[in-house]
């Protein structure tokens, strides 16, 4: 089979979805289909014998120019419309792609056709136009955006903030628009696929769950490495309130006369930035310290060495920082948002389940597991059995090569 997977952003470090596109195209080349992958910046990586196509634009939001030099890079009128929303405050990156993306695909038949096109949570109008070319189009849906736009909305201080935020998540009203008249849904949770149901009114005959899976090899916390003492490790892709961060400061403020603990938060660097200025007035500056964006061994390396992962977000369609944890035999502390129950299990075993926003919890639920230190290495040993034996790439590439053969 020849499959084209399109992710509008697919590095690894930019979050879940370059995570899922990595692994997905690899597990599908070695199933033996042909695998091409189209993208715009920051690019994916891809293993050997997968084709990549990379799509320029003109990726404003991280661009170090002058509003002037960006202005001469306007050659066409995509890209003006690029330029034009971004000055509006909007997000037209999705849109701009899709419509890229399916005129590369054209421009490609009819030497190179594909049987299936699959899109990684892009969800534009140019999917539209893809269907025009009698190719079946499925979408993979980590968790449907409205609820970013919920938990922002409720943390935004002042009328300008929530106009500014209704702006930048204007395009929710595109992906709900073309969600349901597409061929087929993936997502990767049960949480997922109700949440979908209700925000985008895909019907449930459309959708299909696909659990992600974890590289076990890769994240395995093998004991070589010496662990730090009462040391825990939080990952974040962004700055976002979504990740709970904010809470498991307050946390460890009230904990900080009672336990000795380190926090290293994997991203979250800008010293600007909200939960950097918490740390100065709680007073946690010798307590935690912020990684920025680092490569995947120093990621691997930093699981291994940390004694508890913490996972305090208000929301997740899946859960990687956690699975990822797991794999590498850390107990987890994580809250009952979104998918996160599926992905830690709920008998305990693996970890201990707090309500979100709670910081009274997280810190009782922390205090525990730094007091108990076997009940920890116990819930480590459990986390990887489940992660074994649930979370597999080849298991979810082959579930979704079904999800294509459906439709072929």
């Amino acid at each position: 089979m020849r499959i084209c997977l399109l992710s509008y952003r697919g590095n690894p470090y930019s979050g879940g979805q370059g995570i899922y596109i990595y692994y997905l195209s690899r597990e599908l080349r070695d199933l033996g289909h042909e695998v091409h992958v189209i993208s715009g910046p920051p690019y994916p990586e891809v293993v050997d014998g997968i084709t990549l196509h990379k799509l320029e634009s003109l990726n404003l939001y991280e661009s170090p120019n002058t509003f002037w030099q960006d202005l001469s890079r306007v050659r066409n009128p995509l890209r003006f419309y690029e330029f034009l929303m971004v000055c509006l405050g909007t997000l037209p990156e999705m849109l701009t792609f899709s419509i890229r993306a399916y005129n590369r695909i054209r421009a490609l038949q009819p030497r190179l056709k594909f049987d299936v096109i699959h899109d990684n949570q892009c969800l534009a109008y140019g999917l539209l136009l893809m269907k025009s070319l009698n190719i079946p189009v499925v979408a993979t849906i980590h968790h449907p955006i409205h609820i970013d736009r919920q938990i922002e909305l409720a943390q935004a201080e002042s009328l300008r903030e929530k106009w500014r935020l209704w702006r930048w998540f204007s395009f929710i009203g595109m992906q709900r628009r073309v969600s349901p008249r597409l061929d087929r849904i993936i997502t990767v949770s049960r949480t997922s696929a109700d949440d979908i149901q209700r925000f985008f009114k895909v019907p449930e005959n459309l959708l299909r769950v696909v659990l992600n899976g974890i590289d076990i090899d890769f994240f395995h916390g093998n004991g070589h490495i010496p662990k730090e003492p009462d040391s825990l490790i939080m990952v974040s892709s962004g700055n976002g309130h979504t990740k709970g961060l904010l809470y498991l400061l307050q946390a460890l403020h009230k904990l900080r006369n009672e336990v000795s603990v380190r926090l290293t938060v994997v991203g979250n660097g800008d010293p600007q930035a909200e939960p950097a200025t918490l740390v100065r007035e709680y007073g946690l500056e010798d307590t935690v310290r912020f990684t920025g964006k680092i490569e995947r061994e120093e990621l691997a390396r930093l699981y291994a060495t940390a004694e508890i992962a913490v996972v305090p977000s208000l929301h997740e369609g899946f859960g990687f920082p956690a699975a990822e944890a797991m794999s590498s035999q850390l107990p987890i502390v994580s809250t009952i948002a979104g998918a996160l129950p599926e992905v830690v299990g709920k008998d305990g075993s693996a970890g201990i389940l707090v309500p979100p926003r709670d910081a009274d919890a997280l810190a009782g639920a922390l205090k525990h597991l730094l007091a108990d230190k076997q009940l920890g290495r116990n819930m480590g040993e459990a986390g990887r059995k489940r992660v074994v034996e649930n979370f597999s790439w080849r298991q979810a590439a082959s579930q979704t090569v079904q999800v294509y053969e459906e439709l072929l």
